[in-house]
């Protein structure tokens, strides 16, 4: 399908608010709040266990291993052990159903994701799909998509768990020494300051990644597709000269977000060492020189240790908050773009009093008309100027001339696929921009050039046109497009599975489904955009005869590269730059010896 394909959009290229995307985020899991609750409950048994058992070390250690007067107590050691291993047990336990929930939590609310990418999806208008790469979106539901899982599976928690773990830590080291509490607190802001200067590059450049693994998955999904005419023209090396260059481009953003996120851990985790290793010291000349308890030493250089590990933790954890949040942003991109308009603004001066209604189309008789028609697909270059025609109910209009012209975009009007710049094009007079899409393409049946057959059965593909068609009704389509012997000739005949677009079929069969298709509908306007050109000779004088029955009560535009296919039509339109420079039915024009004269007799070539 013609389109802007000069420009490509480049999706989440701009950066983000963190903190909105983060706070947008959440709200996929309110409908969980009760149970992302009860998670958090279990996070702060868990966290609460394991700081309560370290403390437990303490009075183990002073009153039952070395107590004061040096006689151990193995009894009460016993005692304390039972407890210490019911505060540990208490703690699995939580962490347990604290995992089990997190990942329903996670999972419902990937499904939500996706599912409103998907709605969204099928609400962007045409233009979007012709100038968006498919690996670009496809990576949006797979990449993007489970880097923000990750995040919300396990990081969300770590990190709720660490800001826990940091406060109970920091309230036990002030109960056990406050001088040792200030030294560690000390070493605090060298911490942050040094990992806040890593994460800071860390997320530009996974932002950067996220982008870069969607352009090289464009370039795969394009490359594999057209993969026939990659070999025929012998582009393979220039396709391998391509994907090298994207594939080094990803390879060196990776290699600087993996950096700045691998180097994280290690340096919170060195300046935690120097910290701990401070503590130990000092608090071994307290023990010797002010009185300070063994127990207390051994239990403060524990939490000093458990005190930076909730920030290591934190740390390690870089590459998959900044990954997740630049995938999130690059979804909600998508989720934040302007949608295909249900209906049209009409400018005031061409606006009439009937135009301020709203339609339903009950009852469509087929009568067309384009009034002044002007577009283009990019405001600088004007595809279509100033078009005038009409088609009457049952009349079969065919378009002629140059690739380029200007006929699939009129038919892509039509149907709303892109809006008018300035004209009027109308359905039995009612202005197409106040009649709802679904409303609008319920009434034309279109078949393309490319065929595009789904995942399913025979009968399932050509009731696509129709679902609430029967069988029979699915049948005698077939049989109107002169489908129904080959397919009866396949293995299941009509239950056939085709998979792969159809691979299983030939491109002739494929484009007689796609008629087919379009017979079961019952839309009163009827587009062939090439709907032949795919057929051979023979196949084409087969369907013809079902094509001129399908078209005989259907107003019809026909756009045709074979000129014979189209002498019975009503009118011929011959475009040339966006312009009609012939239009008449096919003996006027012979006798005319213009643009359609010479086409047709040979002496001149479609370009």
């Amino acid at each position: 399908m013609p389109g802007p394909r000069g420009k490509q959009v480049i999706i989440g290229k701009k950066p983000k608010n963190v903190k909105g995307s983060i706070l947008r985020l959440l709200t996929y899991i309110k409908d969980d709040k009760w149970l992302f609750g009860i998670a958090m409950i279990c996070v702060v048994v868990n966290t609460g266990a394991s700081l309560l058992g370290s403390y437990m070390l303490r009075p183990i250690l002073n009153n039952y291993i070395v107590p004061e007067n040096g006689v151990g107590d193995i009894a009460g050691l016993a005692k304390a052990l039972i407890v210490m291993g019911c505060v540990y047990l208490a703690g699995v336990i939580a962490a347990y159903f604290q995992a089990r929930i997190m990942i329903g939590i996670s999972q419902r609310a990937l499904m939500k994701l996706r599912e409103e990418l998907f709605v969204k999806m099928q609400k962007m208008p045409v233009r979007f799909f012709d100038t968006t790469p498919n690996g670009e979106l496809m990576s949006r539901y797979t990449n993007d998509v489970d880097a923000v899982g990750e995040m919300l599976n396990n990081t969300l928690i770590q990190l709720f768990a660490g800001m826990i773990q940091i406060v109970g830590t920091i309230g036990f080291m002030v109960y056990t020494n406050i001088w040792l509490t200030i030294l560690t607190l000390v070493m605090t802001p060298i911490m942050l300051k040094a990992g806040g200067f890593v994460a800071g590059r860390s997320q530009k450049f996974y932002r950067e990644q996220q982008a870069a693994i969607g352009k090289l998955n464009g370039y795969i999904e394009e490359t594999i597709s057209g993969q026939k005419v990659v070999k025929v023209f012998n582009h393979e090396d220039q396709a391998i000269e391509d994907f090298t260059e994207l594939n080094y481009d990803l390879r060196d953003k990776q290699m600087k977000a993996q950096f700045f996120g691998g180097i994280m851990g290690p340096v919170m985790g060195n300046l935690s060492q120097v910290s701990y290793s401070l503590t130990a010291a000092i608090g071994g000349i307290l023990c010797v020189m002010h009185g300070f308890d063994r127990g207390g030493l051994l239990i403060f250089v524990n939490y000093s240790r458990q005190f930076s590990r909730p920030i290591n933790e934190i740390s390690m954890q870089v590459n998959t908050i900044f990954s997740a949040l630049a995938g999130i942003e690059r979804v909600f991109d998508i989720l934040d773009m302007e949608e295909e308009p249900e209906f049209g603004t009409i400018p005031k001066e061409d606006q009439s009093p009937t135009d301020r209604l709203i339609y339903k189309l009950d009852h469509v008789e087929g009568e067309i008309v384009l009034q002044n028609v002007t577009f283009g697909y990019n405001p600088d270059k004007v595809i279509l100027k100033d078009i005038t025609l009409y088609a009457k109910k049952g009349q079969k209009i065919a378009f002629v001339g140059s690739t380029g012209a200007g006929k699939t975009t009129v038919t892509n009007l039509l149907s709303r696929f892109y809006e008018i710049s300035k004209g009027r094009i109308s359905i039995d007079t009612i202005d197409v921009r106040n009649i709802a899409k679904d409303e609008l393409r319920r009434n034309i049946a279109l078949v393309l050039q490319d065929t595009h057959l789904f995942t399913g059965t025979v009968m399932e593909n050509i009731r696509y046109g129709r679902l609430d068609a029967t069988d029979e009704e699915v049948i005698a389509a077939a049989k109107i497009a002169n489908a129904d012997g080959f397919i009866r000739h396949l293995a299941n005949g009509y239950h056939t599975m085709l998979e792969g677009d159809g691979s299983n079929l030939s491109q002739g069969q494929r484009q007689l489904l796609n008629i087919a298709r379009a017979a079961l509908s019952k839309a009163p306007i009827l587009i062939l955009d090439e709907a032949t050109s795919s057929v051979d000779t023979r196949t084409e004088q087969l369907i013809q005869k079902g094509m001129d029955a399908l078209m005989a009560s259907r107003t019809t535009f026909v756009i045709a590269h074979r000129l014979s296919t189209i002498r019975n039509s009503k009118a011929i339109i011959v475009l040339e730059h966006g312009q009609i420079i012939e239009r008449g039915t096919h003996e006027q024009l012979m006798e005319k010896k213009g643009r359609y004269y010479q086409l047709y007799t040979g002496k001149a070539e479609l370009d």
